[in-house]
């Protein structure tokens, strides 16, 4: 029904109650060591966990948008766009910054 249950470590993860009332439509989970990212129905993405492993993608937020494909590393995210543009968030020398790309 495109919904997301979470448990275990809650700094890692574990608890995803702060955006739980996001959590409706999902299509895709991807995870890093200790966070996770969703791609909504909608294309949109919603993340949670250690915010310095992508659990924090508020500085890319307004990028996230018709997102096809999320790939993480160990402490990174980076989203595939529909314009097969790239937008990347987490550890930024563990990928987590494509701005020298």
């Amino acid at each position: 029904d495109g919904s997301v249950v979470t448990w275990g470590y809650p700094a890692w993860g574990g608890d995803s109650s702060a955006v739980q009332d996001q959590l409706k439509s999902v299509q895709h989970v991807q995870a890093t060591g200790s966070a996770f990212a969703a791609i909504l129905e909608d294309g949109s993405v919603v993340t949670w966990g250690n915010p310095d492993c992508g659990g924090d993608s508020s500085a890319v937020q307004d990028q996230l948008k018709s997102v096809q494909q999320i790939q993480a590393t160990s402490f990174a995210f980076a989203a595939i766009l529909e314009d097969g543009s790239v937008v990347a968030w987490g550890r930024p020398g563990s990928g987590g910054d494509s701005s020298a790309v």
